[in-house]
């Protein structure tokens, strides 16, 4: 499904979602890989089929290099791991936990085979996705380090909103259909 038919799925009650989608995809506070790369991450970290699909088809259509697919997939991938363990640590109130070594591969983060920032703006949308604010506060402290304004930042959780939304919209019309 593409990106066009995704937004005509959506029912009327979800049309701003849509227009948002829009919006974004004319945003230039991101690089086309930036953008692309976090509407890839944000769409696996919310795996619905068919955003995934669509978002996919949309990257591969706009130019998204296969390094830079795979690297917002890793992105997904690596803090849906990293943002439960993370995120966990936040809520137990026993903070001897945060003491020990999480004990975790989690390579791709400082390897990721595409820009540092292009990553980080991806494990900014994904952590958004899943509500971690130790992942959240490393990544946007990284980017912001290295000189990233907090527009991009913005940005990327911009559309991990959009995209969970669409998402989780798509996910009520599959299971009412």
């Amino acid at each position: 499904m593409a990106l066009e038919a995704l937004v005509a799925a959506l029912p009327p009650y979800a049309l701003d979602l849509g227009q948002n989608l829009a919006s974004l995809l004319e945003e230039t506070a991101l690089t086309p890989q930036q953008l692309w790369g976090c509407l890839v991450a944000s769409a696996h970290a919310v795996a619905t089929p068919a955003v995934v699909q669509a978002v996919e088809a949309g990257a591969m259509a706009a130019g998204l290099s296969p390094e830079a697919m795979n690297a917002a997939k890793g992105a997904a991938a690596i803090m849906g791991q990293n943002n439960i363990y993370f995120r966990a640590l936040t809520l137990l109130r026993n903070q001897e936990y945060r003491a020990m070594r999480a004990r975790l591969r989690m390579r791709i983060v400082s390897n990721p085979a595409v820009d540092k920032n292009d990553f980080d703006l991806w494990c900014v949308s994904v952590s958004a996705i899943h509500g971690c604010p130790d992942c959240l506060d490393a990544h946007e402290g990284e980017l912001r380090a290295r000189g990233v304004d907090a527009l991009p930042v913005q940005t990327a959780l911009r559309i991990a909103a959009v995209v969970h939304g669409i998402s989780r919209t798509m996910a009520g019309v599959a299971a009412e259909g």
